[in-house]
Parts: C-alpha cells; structure tokens; sequence
C-alpha cells in the first residue's frame, strides 16, 4: 500500500492475498457480492444508492460472501461513460464507510478508470477488477506498485458497441491469448503471478455460442497458475438458454451455471444473489468431498 493510506497496517500478507482468491480445500469457490452503486445496472433490483449500498454490501458478507464488488459504472451492453468525478462520487464514500464498519471486510472496485481504483485503494479496496482487462498502461503501473489480486477481464471493444457484432474466429484461443499475455507482463515486471484472476467475460462481447465455449473452457484458461472468475449472474445467457427475457426470474438458471463453475473448479463467483449461492455451492462442496 502507498504510504499516503490511512489503513496500510490492516493489509493481509501475499499469502493471505492469494487464498482469499483461490477455492478453499472443499472445493468450494469464494462467493463476490455484486454492489452496484449505479442508477442503470442492467438488473434493476441491483441499482442502488449511497446508503442502500452500504446496507446490501454488510448483508452480503453477513451471508457468506467473501467479498463485495463496488461499481459506480454500469457495463451493461449500450452503456455510456460516466465522468471521473461522478463515479468517485459514488464509490468512494460507500468504501470508507464500509471500512469504517468493517474494517477487515474485503472489497474489490469495479472500474476501468485509474483514478477511481487509486482513490478506492486508498479508502480500503484490496482488488481491482477491472473490465477492461488492463488496457490502460497507467492501470497496470498502479497494480504493479500496490501489489493487490487484480481480476482481468476479457472484453471485445467497449460497452456501448460490444454486442454489435462480437466475432472470432476461435473464442476461447483468442480470449485465452489476450488474457494470458497480460497476465504473463505482469509477472515478466515481478507481480506475483498467486496475485491474477483471470475473468473470461462472459457477455462482453460475445454470442451465446462464444459464452458457453468459455464456460467449457476452464481447465485451458487457468493454465495450472491463475485464478478464475465466472461473472454469469442473471445475464443474457442465463435468458437465452432458458427463453426467459425476465431478468428477476433469471436465478434459477444462474445456480445452474454457478454449481457448472464449481464443478469445473473456478475459485471466484460473482453474484447478485448471495445467501441462494453460499447454500448452493456448500451443498454441492459437501457432495463434492467424502
């Protein structure tokens, strides 16, 4: 942590790091609450304001989750930018207060803006996820230098066009390249390589085939080092699959795809529903280990 933090005592050590973004020894995948401080999120039950935020990220680890994931911009496919100042805005305050209830509470930010992830680890965030997959050198400098998990996600072109015309000509080689290459910069400038998570991106730019490619693809994407993340919760696929255009009816088709993901050993789930996937995936941990 840069010496200008406030909290820099309270950070775990590397090898604490690393387990909170590894499956435990059951099997059994760290749960990520989604906390969407946003008026637009493409799940309308998940849109919320600087205080319900607040209350729903303390409700999630309450239930189970391990950690919770502020965003302040919504990546919905159409989506459009919002400035720096009114994302931080909405982050920012929901951080500090977080961390002011819960201290040892972990927090990941959701951005692809440099400045927002600065101002976030500063208040008390220890994961950047970053939906843009480090494009922005300055983004990969800043994990270099504070040396927390960063989630890399694979995204085709932007928010506002990536469901235009998604094409490939083998999705999962191609998001696998992208992927690895970062991951690979990363190490070749000493991050440790325990640190990565690797996000396939499901939905960011991909048609319903390219996103169960993926899904099967999971062994070739963590090539024995990194961490995986599936973010699948109530998205378009879940409503392809099951014909089902209602997003608040989408949770049953999305434990369906989380115990997949468990199954095929991914280590990070991301949710808007916590308490329905802490019991899934112990249940199915329980199965899982005699």
């Amino acid at each position: 942590m840069a010496s200008s933090s406030p909290s820099e005592h309270q950070r775990p050590t590397l090898p604490e790091l690393a387990k909170f973004i590894r499956k435990d020894l059951m099997n059994k995948p760290r749960i990520m609450g989604i906390v969407n401080v946003t008026p637009d999120s493409f799940h309308k039950e998940s849109r919320k304001g600087r205080e319900s935020a607040i209350t729903t990220a303390l409700e999630m680890w309450a239930s189970g989750a391990l950690w919770v994931d502020i965003g302040g911009e919504s990546t919905r496919p159409g989506s459009e930018e919002v400035s720096l100042e009114e994302e931080l805005d909405r982050v920012i305050p929901v951080i500090k207060e977080l961390k002011k209830i819960n201290p040892n509470g972990l927090i990941s930010i959701d951005t692809k803006k440099v400045e927002v992830a600065k101002q976030a680890i500063l208040a008390g965030a220890l994961m950047v996820n970053d939906v843009s997959g480090l494009r922005n050198r300055d983004m990969f400098e800043l994990v270099l230098s504070e040396r927390i998990p960063v989630c890399i996600m694979h995204m085709q072109n932007n928010p506002k066009n990536m469901q235009a015309s998604p094409y490939y000509d083998d999705c999962l080689d191609e998001v696998c390249e992208l992927l690895f290459s970062k991951a690979d910069d990363l190490i070749s400038n000493g991050y440790p390589k325990e640190l990565i998570i690797l996000d396939p991106g499901i939905g960011f730019g991909k048609l319903l085939t390219h996103n169960l490619e993926l899904l099967r693809g999971i062994e070739k994407m963590r090539r024995g080092q990194f961490s995986i993340l599936h973010g699948a919760s109530r998205k378009s696929i879940i409503g392809e699959l099951t014909n089902n255009k209602s997003i608040e009816k989408r949770l049953p088709g999305t434990l369906a795809v989380s115990a997949f993901s468990q199954l095929k050993g991914v280590d990070i789930i991301r949710v808007h529903d916590v308490e329905e996937h802490v019991d899934l995936t112990s249940v199915l941990s329980a199965i899982m280990n005699e």
